[in-house]
């Protein structure tokens, strides 16, 4: 989002006001746009942002609007403030990347591809195990909340957001299957990872073929109680799909 977007972002916001409420999505906006700076690169580790009084007046919000943006920053490790120091970014080994709004901003730019790599080498580790666990653990209601996602994902295809929750749905209920606790609390993030990554690759052109089948292959096994199997279907999914990525990011 550029600084020319947001403005228009927090216009609308404003001209959108009602009574009540209206502060939460004009900070949202504001840390939209800082999130994005700061995974992008603009601002480096050890930079410090803009003091509040001259962001708030360069962009006419309050700056109540622009400390709350920065508490929004500080709580997924992206920045810390002090009093005359101001507000600095920190290493990027304290940032919560796995927060599926990081994850967003991360890919509202070009993100970079050693990031995109470890995302990949993330799921590359918990899902197959987890598509094993599945194969063990799975009820009749976990095959049918995947059964149900793989079917909206061929109806609604993933050039859809409909298709796209729909795979988010898949993963999460192959992590869910897995009655593991830990695991099950990853859901939110390998969902996210799973989403912005397809966005991602389908922002320059379509995809080159469908991964529909990849996930139905997962499924397969897993209702078969097959483990081994499952594990290696799903290693074959993510294997691709960091493969799509890859070209993606190369075209």
């Amino acid at each position: 989002m550029t600084e020319a977007e947001l403005s228009k972002e927090i216009s609308a916001v404003k001209a959108a006001e009602e009574p009540r409420g209206p502060g939460r999505r004009l900070h949202g906006a504001i840390a939209h746009k800082l999130g994005t700076d700061i995974l992008s690169g603009k601002y480096a580790p050890g930079d410090v942002l803009s003091g509040e009084v001259a962001f708030a007046e360069e962009l006419q919000v309050s700056r109540s609007a622009y400390r709350e943006a920065i508490q929004v920053l500080t709580a997924k490790g992206l920045v810390a403030s002090r009093p005359k120091a101001g507000t600095r970014v920190l290493p990027r080994d304290r940032w919560n990347l796995l927060d599926p709004e990081v994850l967003g901003w991360a890919f509202a730019g070009e993100p970079d591809i050693e990031f995109v790599r470890s995302l990949f080498e993330l799921r590359a580790i918990v899902e197959p195990a987890a598509a094993r666990l599945a194969a063990q653990r799975r009820d009749k209601a976990d095959l049918k909340a995947m059964k149900t996602a793989l079917a909206e994902m061929r109806r609604h295809t993933l050039t859809t957001e409909a298709g796209r929750a729909a795979d988010r749905d898949f993963h999460a209920a192959i992590l869910h299957a897995t009655r593991n606790q830990a695991l099950m609390v990853l859901s939110a993030s390998i969902g996210a990872a799973v989403n912005w990554t397809t966005q991602f690759k389908l922002r320059a052109r379509a995809l080159p073929r469908s991964p529909i089948p990849d996930h139905t292959k997962v499924y397969d096994a897993i209702a078969a109680g097959d483990g081994e199997g499952a594990a290696e279907a799903m290693n074959v999914l993510v294997d691709l799909a960091l493969e799509d990525t890859r070209s993606a990011m190369t075209s």
